[in-house]
C-alpha cells in the first residue's frame, strides 16, 4: 500500500467511528510507513483544486486574511523554492520565532516539504534562551519577527537570517543582513523534492523544560507528529469544513497540535483572532461573529470566559475541549449551563500527541481527562513498576504508538530511562476508576504548570543562586486564581544580606532582566529551608505551605513593587 493510501485509510476509520469510541479503539491501527512527507503527500493532495479556506486570520482592527488550501499550497511552494535557493537543505535546523501571522504557516509547510527540521520558538524567549537553542539545536537558519531581531545581534554571522514584518528587501532597511520574507514569494509555484522523505527522518525539534537546568530537546519525525495527530483530530472531534479556533501561542507544542496538524488532518479551517492583549468579551464576540464551530482553549482562558455572561453569546460551537492542565469541574458546569455544551478534557505531552481524552459522543466524568485514545495503550505503574489503579502514566511500547517522539536528541540516556522495561513513562501520575477513566494527580517530579506553561523549579533555583545575595533557594507552585499557580521562591540569603524590601526589589529586577516572562518568579520569601537529616530540602513541606498560603514575615510579591511596572 502506498504511504498516502495507508494514511488515508487510518484517517477514514477514525472519521467513520468519530462517536463510536469502542469500535475506533478496537479497529484502529497506525499506518505502516516507509516514506512519508505530510506536506506533499497529504496537504498538497487535499489542496489540489480545493478553494475552501485553510487559514483565516482576523486582526483586532477588523481586517482579515483568508487563504484557501489551494492557495496556501502554492504559497508554501514558492517559499520552499526560495528557501532552497538560500541554502536551506534537508536536515538543516530552522528556528522559527513568529507570532500568528500568515508566514508562520507558509514557512512550516515549506520546511516540511524541504525536509528541514523545524524548531518553533516563542516570542517570549530571552537572548540566553535563544543562544542555547541555536547551539544545542544545530540551527543554521532563522525566520524571525521584526520585533525580535535585536536578540540575534551577537549570534553566529553564518546563520541565514530572514525577517518577517519589516517590509524590507534583502539586506536593506531597518535590518541589515536580514532577508525580507516578502522576497521569498518570488519562488516558483511548483515544487519538486530532491529525494523521498523517510517517515523516520527528523522533522520537528521542541525544547521543553524538565527537571534539569536546561530544557530537553524533543525530536519528532515525519510520522510521529503529522500522522500521530490523528489521535488529536479524533479527540477534538474535528470534521472537514469546520472552523477551528485553538487559543495558543506559536512556539509551544499545543500550537502544532491544534493550530496545524490536527485541523488539517481533518480538512478543517484554522481560525485565529490576533489581538495585542487577550480580552474575554471581545474574543467571545469574535467566536460568535465568525461562526467558529470547534474551540480548544487552556483552563486559564476558560476561567476568564466564565467571568462573562456566557449565555448572552449565541455561539455556533459544536465541540469544546481543554488541555494543558486539569479543568476545574465548576468551569465545565458553568459552560454547560450557559451553552449546553460540555468541555471535554484531554491529556498528552510535547513528547506525544493526544494520548488520553474524552472524545465526542462519550460520557464525561467530572474531573476526568478521559480514556486512552485510539492507537495508545495506557497503563498506570506503581513505584515497583507493576500495573496499578494509581501510578505513573505509561504507554505500552509493543506495539509502539506512532505519536511518540523519536527521542531526546541531546541525551539518548533520558529516552532509554523513559522507555525502560517496555513502557514509555510520562512522569505524570493519575488514578483510574472501574470504567477505565483516568484522573490526573500531578507530576511525579516537581515540575508544575503556570497558565499553560510548564515550569521547572530546578531551572529557576539554578538561576537564582547566580545572584550574589542568594545562598540557596527552592521554588514551588503558589496558588493563583487566574494562572492556577505562579512560581514562589523560598530563599536563604548570604551572610550579611538583609531580608529587606530593597533585597527583594534587587532580586525581582534580576529576574526580570534575565528570565522570560512566562517563567518569572512572582513571590519571594526569605528565611530558612526545611531539610531532612541528610540535608535534602523538604519540598513537600514547602508545597504545603504555599498551597495553604501561609505567609512568612519576610514575603514579597512582585506586584507590590510599582518600580517594576
Amino acid at each position: 500500500m502506498q504511504p498516502r493510501e495507508a494514511f488515508l485509510q487510518a484517517r477514514a476509520l477514525l472519521v467513520e467511528h468519530r462517536e463510536a469510541y469502542g469500535k475506533a479503539r478496537e479497529a484502529f491501527r497506525w499506518p505502516a510507513l516507509d516514506t512519508f512527507n505530510w506536506a506533499l503527500d497529504w496537504f498538497d493532495v487535499q489542496a489540489a483544486g480545493n478553494d475552501r479556506p485553510a487559514l483565516w486570520l482576523v486582526e483586532e482592527n477588523g481586517t482579515e486574511t483568508k487563504v484557501s488550501f489551494q492557495e496556501l499550497s502554492r504559497r508554501s511552494n514558492r517559499v520552499a523554492n526560495a528557501l532552497r535557493d538560500l541554502g536551506v537543505k534537508r536536515g538543516d535546523g530552522v528556528l522559527i520565532m513568529l507570532d500568528n501571522v500568515l508566514p508562520l504557516w507558509e514557512v512550516m509547510l515549506a520546511c516540511i516539504k524541504l525536509g528541514a527540521v523545524l524548531v518553533p520558538s516563542t516570542l517570549l524567549l530571552s537572548e540566553a534562551d535563544l543562544k542555547d537553542r541555536i547551539e544545542r539545536g544545530g540551527i543554521r537558519h532563522l525566520v524571525v519577527d521584526a520585533s525580535q531581531t535585536g536578540k540575534f545581534a551577537a549570534m553566529d554571522a553564518s546563520l541565514t537570517r530572514i525577517i518577517v514584518g519589516a517590509g524590507v528587501g534583502t539586506g536593506v532597511g531597518a535590518a541589515p543582513g536580514w532577508h525580507g520574507f516578502e522576497s521569498l514569494y518570488g519562488g516558483a509555484d511548483d515544487y519538486g523534492p530532491d529525494a523521498p522523505t523517510r517517515a523516520t527522518d527528523p522533522m520537528l525539534l521542541y525544547f521543553t523544560s524538565g527537571t534539569t537546568a536546561k530544557p530537553k530537546l524533543v525530536l519528532h519525525t515525519h510520522q510521529s507528529y503529522p500522522v500521530g495527530h490523528l489521535s488529536t483530530m479524533y479527540w477534538v472531534g474535528l470534521r472537514e469544513g469546520d472552523i477551528h479556533y485553538n487559543i495558543s501561542s506559536p512556539g509551544w507544542a499545543k500550537h502544532a497540535w491544534s493550530s496545524f496538524f490536527a485541523p488539517w488532518n481533518a480538512g478543517a479551517c484554522i481560525f485565529v483572532y490576533r489581538a495585542a492583549r487577550f480580552n474575554a468579551a471581545t474574543t467571545l464576540q469574535v467566536i460568535v461573529d465568525k461562526g467558529v464551530t470547534t474551540l480548544c482553549a487552556p483552563p486559564t482562558v476558560w476561567r476568564l470566559f466564565i467571568q462573562e455572561d456566557l449565555a448572552a453569546y449565541q455561539v455556533k460551537l459544536r465541540e469544546l475541549v481543554g488541555a494543558g492542565e486539569p479543568l476545574n469541574p465548576e468551569v465545565i458546569s458553568q459552560v454547560q449551563k450557559a451553552w449546553g455544551l460540555t468541555i471535554r478534557d484531554g491529556y498528552g505531552q510535547t513528547e506525544t500527541t493526544a494520548q488520553v481524552g474524552n472524545p465526542p459522543g462519550q460520557p464525561v466524568k467530572a474531573g476526568s481527562m478521559g480514556r486512552p485514545l485510539p492507537g495508545y495503550e495506557v497503563v498506570l505503574l506503581d513505584a515497583e513498576g507493576h500495573e496499578a489503579e494509581e501510578g505513573e502514566i505509561a504507554l505500552k511500547l509493543k506495539p509502539r504508538p506512532l505519536g511518540l517522539m523519536a527521542g531526546y536528541r541531546d541525551d539518548p540516556s533520558k529516552m532509554a530511562k523513559a522507555e525502560a522495561e517496555g513502557f514509555y513513562r510520562t512522569g505524570d501520575v493519575a488514578t483510574r476508576d472501574a470504567d477505565g477513566y483516568l484522573f490526573f494527580v500531578g507530576r511525579a517530579d516537581d515540575v508544575f504548570k503556570s497558565s499553560d506553561y510548564r515550569i521547572s523549579p530546578f531551572e529557576l533555583e539554578s538561576f537564582l543562586i547566580e545572584h550574589e545575595a542568594v545562598a540557596e533557594a527552592a521554588v514551588v507552585p503558589s496558588p493563583d486564581p487566574l494562572k492556577l499557580a505562579v512560581p514562589k521562591a523560598y530563599v536563604i540569603l548570604r551572610a550579611g544580606v538583609e531580608p529587606s524590601r530593597e533585597t527583594a526589589l534587587a532580586l525581582f529586577r534580576f529576574i526580570r532582566e534575565r528570565l522570560s516572562p512566562y517563567k518569572r518568579i512572582r513571590i519571594l520569601e526569605f528565611g530558612d529551608l526545611p531539610k531532612t537529616i541528610s540535608g535534602k530540602i523538604r519540598r513537600v513541606e514547602l508545597r504545603k505551605r504555599a498551597a495553604e498560603q501561609t505567609h512568612g514575615p519576610a514575603e514579597f510579591r512582585e506586584d507590590q513593587f510599582p518600580e517594576l511596572r
